[in-house]
């Protein structure tokens, strides 16, 4: 997978283009605490979003609800598509 990844989320009737380090997503993870989710998100979106359309995705970003849910479609996209299966232990003894 590339390290830097553009995704560009259309909002409306406005397209915005993020640039996504895994370091961008290492920060985002490691402000998320139960008591603080919407700011990390807030700032992953800023910090990432073009500088020529920072000032209009701020204008956006009023609604918490909002923020998280840009947030989250940016982290789904910038995700890779691996397929993971949790295997059940065996309930049987290996003797």
């Amino acid at each position: 997978m590339n390290d830097k990844r553009d995704i560009t989320l259309e909002v409306g009737d406005k397209e915005f283009t993020f640039e996504l380090t895994p370091q961008d997503v290492t920060k985002y993870f490691n402000a998320v605490t139960q008591n603080n989710k919407v700011s990390p998100a807030n700032n992953l979106l800023v910090t990432t979003v073009k500088q020529e359309q920072r000032a209009t995705l701020k204008a956006q970003l009023g609604n918490p609800v909002l923020v998280m849910q840009l947030a989250g479609a940016l982290l789904e996209e910038y995700g890779p598509d691996v397929e993971i299966i949790v295997k059940k232990p065996s309930t049987t003894p290996n003797d």
